[in-house]
Protein backbone atom coordinates (compact mmCIF):
# COMPACT_ATOMS: atom_id res chain seq x y z
CA UNK A 1 0.00 0.00 0.00
CA UNK A 2 2.81 2.36 0.92
CA UNK A 3 4.74 1.72 -2.30
CA UNK A 4 1.56 2.34 -4.30
CA UNK A 5 1.03 5.70 -2.57
CA UNK A 6 4.61 6.71 -3.30
CA UNK A 7 4.12 5.65 -6.91
CA UNK A 8 1.14 7.97 -7.24
CA UNK A 9 3.22 10.88 -5.95
CA UNK A 10 5.58 10.54 -8.90
CA UNK A 11 2.82 12.19 -10.96
CA UNK A 12 3.23 15.35 -8.89
CA UNK A 13 6.91 15.30 -9.82
CA UNK A 14 5.88 14.95 -13.46
CA UNK A 15 3.41 17.82 -13.10
CA UNK A 16 6.11 20.09 -11.65
CA UNK A 17 8.59 19.36 -14.42
CA UNK A 18 5.98 19.65 -17.17
CA UNK A 19 5.05 23.05 -15.76
CA UNK A 20 8.74 24.04 -15.66
CA UNK A 21 9.05 22.90 -19.28
CA UNK A 22 6.19 25.23 -20.20
CA UNK A 23 7.96 28.13 -18.47
CA UNK A 24 11.20 27.42 -20.35
CA UNK A 25 9.29 27.17 -23.64
CA UNK A 26 7.81 30.61 -23.01
CA UNK A 27 11.23 32.06 -22.11
CA UNK A 28 12.96 30.53 -25.13
CA UNK A 29 10.11 31.63 -27.43
CA UNK A 30 11.47 35.18 -27.27
CA UNK A 31 14.21 34.04 -29.68
CA UNK A 32 13.13 30.71 -31.14
CA UNK A 33 10.07 29.65 -33.12
CA UNK A 34 7.74 26.95 -31.81
CA UNK A 35 9.13 24.55 -34.45
CA UNK A 36 12.68 25.11 -33.20
CA UNK A 37 11.55 24.54 -29.64
CA UNK A 38 9.94 21.24 -30.63
CA UNK A 39 13.22 20.22 -32.27
CA UNK A 40 15.39 20.88 -29.23
CA UNK A 41 12.85 19.37 -26.84
CA UNK A 42 12.63 16.22 -28.96
CA UNK A 43 16.36 15.95 -29.67
CA UNK A 44 17.33 15.79 -26.01
CA UNK A 45 14.66 13.19 -25.31
CA UNK A 46 15.69 11.12 -28.34
CA UNK A 47 19.37 11.09 -27.37
CA UNK A 48 18.62 10.17 -23.77
CA UNK A 49 16.35 7.26 -24.70
CA UNK A 50 18.81 6.09 -27.36
CA UNK A 51 21.63 5.99 -24.79
CA UNK A 52 19.47 4.14 -22.26
CA UNK A 53 18.21 1.54 -24.73
CA UNK A 54 21.63 0.90 -26.22
CA UNK A 55 23.37 0.62 -22.85
CA UNK A 56 20.73 -1.79 -21.53
CA UNK A 57 20.63 -3.93 -24.68
CA UNK A 58 16.97 -3.24 -25.48
CA UNK A 59 15.85 -3.78 -29.06
CA UNK A 60 14.21 -1.00 -31.06
CA UNK A 61 12.98 -3.28 -33.85
CA UNK A 62 9.21 -3.44 -34.25
CA UNK A 63 6.56 -4.93 -36.51
CA UNK A 64 4.11 -2.16 -35.67
CA UNK A 65 5.94 0.56 -37.59
CA UNK A 66 2.80 1.86 -39.32
CA UNK A 67 1.02 2.48 -36.02
CA UNK A 68 4.20 3.96 -34.53
CA UNK A 69 4.49 6.29 -37.52
CA UNK A 70 0.87 7.43 -37.28
CA UNK A 71 1.11 7.94 -33.53
CA UNK A 72 4.38 9.87 -33.90
CA UNK A 73 3.18 12.17 -36.69
CA UNK A 74 -0.03 13.03 -34.83
CA UNK A 75 1.99 13.47 -31.64
CA UNK A 76 4.35 15.82 -33.43
CA UNK A 77 1.45 17.93 -34.68
CA UNK A 78 -0.06 18.04 -31.19
CA UNK A 79 3.25 19.01 -29.59
CA UNK A 80 3.92 21.70 -32.20
CA UNK A 81 0.49 23.27 -31.65
CA UNK A 82 0.91 23.01 -27.88
CA UNK A 83 4.25 24.85 -27.98
CA UNK A 84 2.77 27.44 -30.34
CA UNK A 85 -0.06 28.01 -27.89
CA UNK A 86 2.37 28.51 -25.03
CA UNK A 87 4.20 31.20 -27.01
CA UNK A 88 0.98 33.11 -27.81
CA UNK A 89 -1.34 32.55 -24.83
CA UNK A 90 -1.14 32.85 -21.06
CA UNK A 91 0.64 29.74 -19.81
CA UNK A 92 -2.35 28.41 -17.87
CA UNK A 93 -4.67 28.83 -20.90
CA UNK A 94 -2.35 26.94 -23.27
CA UNK A 95 -1.70 24.14 -20.78
CA UNK A 96 -5.37 23.72 -19.87
CA UNK A 97 -6.43 23.60 -23.54
CA UNK A 98 -3.91 20.83 -24.15
CA UNK A 99 -5.30 18.98 -21.14
CA UNK A 100 -8.68 18.68 -22.85
CA UNK A 101 -7.21 15.46 -24.28
CA UNK A 102 -9.04 13.18 -21.77
CA UNK A 103 -12.31 14.76 -22.90
CA UNK A 104 -11.60 14.00 -26.55
CA UNK A 105 -10.33 10.55 -25.56
CA UNK A 106 -13.67 9.96 -23.83
CA UNK A 107 -15.48 10.88 -27.06
CA UNK A 108 -13.24 8.58 -29.09
CA UNK A 109 -13.73 5.80 -26.57
CA UNK A 110 -17.49 5.93 -27.02
CA UNK A 111 -17.11 5.56 -30.79
CA UNK A 112 -14.23 3.08 -31.08
CA UNK A 113 -14.45 1.17 -27.80
CA UNK A 114 -18.15 1.32 -26.84
CA UNK A 115 -17.85 -1.68 -24.52
CA UNK A 116 -15.38 0.26 -22.37
CA UNK A 117 -17.42 3.46 -22.27
CA UNK A 118 -19.37 4.21 -19.12
CA UNK A 119 -22.23 6.66 -18.40
CA UNK A 120 -19.83 8.97 -16.56
CA UNK A 121 -18.20 9.78 -19.88
CA UNK A 122 -21.29 11.58 -21.16
CA UNK A 123 -21.32 13.78 -18.08
CA UNK A 124 -17.57 14.35 -18.33
CA UNK A 125 -17.85 15.40 -21.98
CA UNK A 126 -20.66 17.85 -21.21
CA UNK A 127 -18.77 19.39 -18.29
CA UNK A 128 -15.56 19.55 -20.31
CA UNK A 129 -16.99 21.38 -23.28
CA UNK A 130 -18.75 23.85 -21.01
CA UNK A 131 -15.35 24.49 -19.49
CA UNK A 132 -13.76 24.96 -22.91
CA UNK A 133 -16.41 27.49 -23.90
CA UNK A 134 -15.86 29.48 -20.71
CA UNK A 135 -12.08 29.33 -21.00
CA UNK A 136 -12.03 30.39 -24.65
CA UNK A 137 -14.29 33.35 -24.00
CA UNK A 138 -11.52 35.60 -22.64
CA UNK A 139 -9.21 34.44 -25.43
CA UNK A 140 -11.71 35.40 -28.12
CA UNK A 141 -12.30 38.76 -26.50
CA UNK A 142 -8.58 39.53 -26.39
CA UNK A 143 -8.07 38.81 -30.10
CA UNK A 144 -6.13 35.57 -29.69
CA UNK A 145 -8.84 33.27 -30.98
CA UNK A 146 -6.60 31.48 -33.50
CA UNK A 147 -3.91 30.36 -30.99
CA UNK A 148 -6.73 29.32 -28.63
CA UNK A 149 -8.40 27.18 -31.28
CA UNK A 150 -5.07 25.65 -32.29
CA UNK A 151 -4.43 24.88 -28.63
CA UNK A 152 -7.76 23.09 -28.53
CA UNK A 153 -6.78 21.12 -31.64
CA UNK A 154 -3.60 20.05 -29.82
CA UNK A 155 -5.83 18.50 -27.15
CA UNK A 156 -7.90 16.72 -29.80
CA UNK A 157 -4.81 15.28 -31.48
CA UNK A 158 -3.41 14.23 -28.11
CA UNK A 159 -6.65 12.36 -27.42
CA UNK A 160 -6.25 10.44 -30.69
CA UNK A 161 -2.61 9.75 -29.82
CA UNK A 162 -3.54 8.27 -26.44
CA UNK A 163 -5.96 5.93 -28.17
CA UNK A 164 -3.12 4.77 -30.43
CA UNK A 165 -0.85 4.38 -27.40
CA UNK A 166 -3.55 2.08 -26.01
CA UNK A 167 -3.42 -0.01 -29.19
CA UNK A 168 0.38 -0.18 -29.12
CA UNK A 169 0.35 -1.29 -25.50
CA UNK A 170 -2.15 -4.06 -26.23
CA UNK A 171 0.05 -5.20 -29.11
CA UNK A 172 2.92 -5.65 -26.65
CA UNK A 173 4.94 -2.54 -27.52
CA UNK A 174 6.87 -1.23 -24.47
CA UNK A 175 6.50 2.42 -23.55
CA UNK A 176 10.18 3.28 -24.07
CA UNK A 177 9.98 2.04 -27.69
CA UNK A 178 6.87 4.13 -28.31
CA UNK A 179 8.56 7.22 -26.87
CA UNK A 180 11.73 6.51 -28.88
CA UNK A 181 9.95 6.56 -32.24
CA UNK A 182 7.93 9.58 -31.18
CA UNK A 183 11.03 11.63 -30.33
CA UNK A 184 12.78 10.39 -33.48
CA UNK A 185 9.93 11.51 -35.76
CA UNK A 186 9.55 14.82 -33.93
CA UNK A 187 13.27 15.53 -34.23
CA UNK A 188 13.30 14.73 -37.96
CA UNK A 189 10.11 16.65 -38.82
CA UNK A 190 11.01 19.75 -36.84
CA UNK A 191 14.60 19.56 -38.09
CA UNK A 192 13.42 19.58 -41.71
CA UNK A 193 11.17 22.52 -40.88
CA UNK A 194 14.14 24.44 -39.46
CA UNK A 195 16.19 23.82 -42.60
CA UNK A 196 13.38 24.91 -44.92
CA UNK A 197 12.09 27.94 -43.06
CA UNK A 198 14.08 29.26 -40.13
CA UNK A 199 17.08 28.50 -37.99
CA UNK A 200 18.42 30.74 -35.24
CA UNK A 201 21.92 29.67 -34.10
CA UNK A 202 21.81 29.25 -30.31
CA UNK A 203 24.33 30.87 -27.99
CA UNK A 204 25.80 29.05 -24.99
CA UNK A 205 23.13 30.65 -22.78
CA UNK A 206 20.45 29.52 -25.24
CA UNK A 207 21.81 25.98 -25.23
CA UNK A 208 21.68 25.92 -21.44
CA UNK A 209 18.01 26.98 -21.48
CA UNK A 210 17.14 24.57 -24.30
CA UNK A 211 18.94 21.72 -22.52
CA UNK A 212 17.02 22.54 -19.35
CA UNK A 213 13.76 22.47 -21.34
CA UNK A 214 14.57 19.07 -22.83
CA UNK A 215 15.74 17.73 -19.48
CA UNK A 216 12.56 18.87 -17.73
CA UNK A 217 10.44 17.21 -20.42
CA UNK A 218 12.40 13.95 -20.16
CA UNK A 219 12.30 13.86 -16.35
CA UNK A 220 8.57 14.57 -16.49
CA UNK A 221 8.02 11.68 -18.90
CA UNK A 222 10.04 9.28 -16.76
CA UNK A 223 8.26 10.35 -13.57
CA UNK A 224 4.87 10.07 -15.29
CA UNK A 225 5.67 6.58 -16.56
CA UNK A 226 6.76 5.47 -13.08
CA UNK A 227 3.57 6.89 -11.58
CA UNK A 228 1.40 4.81 -13.91
CA UNK A 229 3.57 1.72 -13.42
CA UNK A 230 3.97 1.88 -9.62
CA UNK A 231 0.77 3.66 -8.57
CA UNK A 232 -2.94 3.34 -9.28
CA UNK A 233 -3.69 4.57 -12.82
CA UNK A 234 -6.88 6.47 -11.94
CA UNK A 235 -5.25 8.30 -9.03
CA UNK A 236 -2.12 9.02 -11.05
CA UNK A 237 -4.23 10.26 -13.95
CA UNK A 238 -6.13 12.60 -11.66
CA UNK A 239 -2.88 13.96 -10.19
CA UNK A 240 -1.71 14.72 -13.75
CA UNK A 241 -3.95 17.77 -13.62
CA UNK A 242 -1.49 19.30 -11.18
CA UNK A 243 0.27 20.62 -14.29
CA UNK A 244 -2.36 23.29 -15.15
CA UNK A 245 -2.50 24.33 -11.49
CA UNK A 246 1.28 24.66 -11.20
CA UNK A 247 1.43 26.41 -14.58
CA UNK A 248 -1.09 28.99 -13.42
CA UNK A 249 1.01 29.67 -10.32
CA UNK A 250 4.25 30.00 -12.30
CA UNK A 251 2.57 32.16 -14.94
CA UNK A 252 1.32 34.52 -12.25
CA UNK A 253 4.65 34.69 -10.39
CA UNK A 254 6.82 35.20 -13.48
CA UNK A 255 4.62 37.25 -15.82
CA UNK A 256 1.65 38.35 -13.74
CA UNK A 257 -0.68 36.33 -15.97
CA UNK A 258 -4.24 36.08 -14.72
CA UNK A 259 -7.56 34.87 -16.08
CA UNK A 260 -10.97 36.39 -15.63
CA UNK A 261 -13.41 34.77 -13.22
CA UNK A 262 -15.14 33.13 -16.18
CA UNK A 263 -11.81 31.81 -17.44
CA UNK A 264 -10.95 30.29 -14.06
CA UNK A 265 -14.35 28.60 -13.86
CA UNK A 266 -13.74 27.14 -17.32
CA UNK A 267 -10.29 25.87 -16.32
CA UNK A 268 -11.69 24.20 -13.20
CA UNK A 269 -14.48 22.54 -15.23
CA UNK A 270 -11.94 21.19 -17.75
CA UNK A 271 -9.80 19.72 -14.98
CA UNK A 272 -12.88 18.24 -13.28
CA UNK A 273 -14.11 16.71 -16.54
CA UNK A 274 -10.70 15.18 -17.17
CA UNK A 275 -10.73 13.53 -13.76
CA UNK A 276 -14.28 12.24 -14.32
CA UNK A 277 -13.23 10.92 -17.75
CA UNK A 278 -10.33 9.00 -16.25
CA UNK A 279 -12.57 7.47 -13.60
CA UNK A 280 -15.11 6.59 -16.28
CA UNK A 281 -12.46 4.66 -18.20
CA UNK A 282 -11.59 2.23 -15.44
CA UNK A 283 -11.49 -0.60 -17.97
CA UNK A 284 -8.64 0.97 -19.89
CA UNK A 285 -5.12 -0.43 -19.75
CA UNK A 286 -2.49 1.69 -18.05
CA UNK A 287 -1.07 2.55 -21.44
CA UNK A 288 -4.34 4.23 -22.39
CA UNK A 289 -3.86 6.79 -19.67
CA UNK A 290 -0.13 7.31 -19.87
CA UNK A 291 0.51 10.23 -22.23
CA UNK A 292 3.88 10.22 -23.94
CA UNK A 293 3.83 13.77 -25.17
Amino acid sequence: MKSTSIGNLWMLVAGLFFACMGVLVKICAVKFTSNELVFYRSLFGFLLILIITRSSGKTLATRQWKLHLSRSLLGFASLALYFYGITKLPLVTAVTLNYTSPIFLAVLTMFYMPKEAKPQLLFAIAVGFCGVALLLQPSFSSGTWMPALLGLVSGLLAGIVYLQVTQLGRLGEPEWRTVFYFTLVCTLCSGIGMLLHHFEPPTLRDLALLAAMGTCATIAQLAMTRAYRKGKPLIAGSLAFSTPALSSLLGFLLWGETLSTTGWIGAVLIIASGIISLRGKAGFDKSAQAPTL
